[in-house]
């Protein structure tokens, strides 16, 4: 069993692993729940209902902007949850929230203590544009090695696109094959199952309670409840090799 001090470098989801995605959802629908009196709606159920909208739209129309998926969901999300048909201003600005998304408290710690063991790079669903406002909102402005959009790509994971494109990049930016990189995720459905496919291996960051992108065949390598305590393995590993 390799240890995960044998990798060399992190390849992370952000959305539902560094960015508290599910939160930030449901943080956007607050006004169309208050404006329905419907505030007590499920927790699980909205974003149940949420990534089989979204899971589909970026299937079929791979070339959108993340936040233009959104916007574009936004009615079909309201009406299934019995809410008020928005305008599409009102879309707009939900698809817009991406940027303000908040972090996971243990984030930008753990990426600082992970960065002096490994090279950090973003393989993300997001775009650019909302990338950069949240990295430099929740994730303090943290610099990452290199930064792999679904906007870059072309396509959105789960599609292998996605991975062979990190793959071939991190081998001409920082000549590493595919044996040291390791897959950082939470989801289930976007990243581990397809890195899996794609003979990569991968530590799971549980994020107790997360629901979107669960699946009930779950496969990794390592898992752990938060990035803070991966961090805490990888410095426990470094420790004992140097005894």
């Amino acid at each position: 069993m390799s240890k995960l001090t044998d990798f060399k470098l992190l390849s992370f989801d952000v959305y539902g692993t560094l960015i508290d995605w599910e939160r930030g959802v449901i943080s956007a629908l607050k006004p169309a729940l208050k404006n329905a009196n419907k505030t007590d709606i499920d927790r699980k159920h909205i974003l149940t209902v949420c990534h089989a909208l979204e899971a589909p739209e970026e299937a079929k129309n791979p070339e959108k902007k993340y936040s233009e998926t959104l916007e574009t969901i936004h009615p079909a999300l309201c009406k299934e949850l019995g809410l008020q048909e928005p305008t599409a201003e009102e879309s707009k600005a939900f698809g817009a929230t991406i940027g303000d998304w908040p972090a996971f408290p243990d984030s930008v710690e753990a990426l600082k203590r992970l960065s002096k063991h490994f090279k950090l790079v973003v393989l993300s669903n997001v775009d650019n544009a909302s990338f950069k406002r949240g990295n430099a909102g929740g994730l303090e402005g943290f610099k990452f090695d290199a930064v792999y959009t679904a906007e870059n790509i072309g396509s959105y994971k789960p599609d292998l696109k996605n991975f062979e494109y990190m793959l071939k990049h991190v081998k001409d930016e920082f000549g590493l094959e595919k044996h040291e990189v390791l897959q950082t995720a939470q989801s289930q459905f976007h990243d581990h199952h397809p890195a899996k496919d794609m003979g990569i291996k991968s530590a799971w960051i549980y994020r107790p309670g997360a629901i979107m992108g669960n699946r009930d065949d779950p496969v990794w390598n390592w898992k752990f409840d938060t990035l803070a305590d991966m961090a805490d393995e990888v410095e426990r590993e470094v420790a004992e090799r140097k005894k």
